[in-house]
């Protein structure tokens, strides 16, 4: 069980690691198995890209969050330009929602892309993430053009930082 805060948010410890280490592994191939359900034939290796070389500084981060020495959730932040972010791989374990986990794993690396460089972030999501969409919109994100030809989004969207 995830330890909660009194509004609600985890006590978590984050981390910027690298997306091809262990826990990036962990989480990523639980955050493929769910998004393959959800979006038949999708696969990482279609529609915008999130390597290694590209979540690493001055390009990029990849953060872990950990409860009690676990990996729980990541996030990712890739610079599209000098002064754009794109919001990639955001991802809670399923015990772990509804704690605020993703929320601060967003929050966290929008703090990264200011420190990058980034004026503003963007991301997409399908039609099938409800959850998803109502955090980015009540995080501050409006919905723009399709930016990146991901044939798996429905929305695409940016924050100004």
């Amino acid at each position: 069980m995830v330890r909660r805060y009194a509004a609600g948010f985890v006590d978590v410890d984050l981390r910027r690691e690298a997306i091809d280490g262990p826990a990036g592994c962990e989480l990523l191939a639980a955050f493929f198995d769910e998004i393959v359900r959800l979006y038949p034939g999708w696969g990482p290796e279609r529609g915008p890209t999130a390597a290694p070389h590209e979540l690493t500084p001055p390009h990029g981060c990849f953060l872990v969050a950990y409860d009690r020495g676990a990996p729980i959730g990541c996030v990712a932040v890739k610079k599209l330009d000098e002064h754009t972010g794109e919001i990639k791989r955001l991802y809670a374990m399923p015990h772990a929602r509804r704690a605020g986990v993703a929320r601060r794993l967003l929050g966290a690396i929008e703090d990264v892309a200011l420190a990058l460089g980034c004026e503003a972030v963007r991301l997409d999501t399908g039609d099938k993430q409800p959850a998803s969409l109502r955090l980015f919109r009540t995080t501050g994100y409006v919905e723009i053009h399709d930016y990146n030809g991901n044939p798996y989004a429905s929305y695409w969207m940016e924050k100004r930082l």
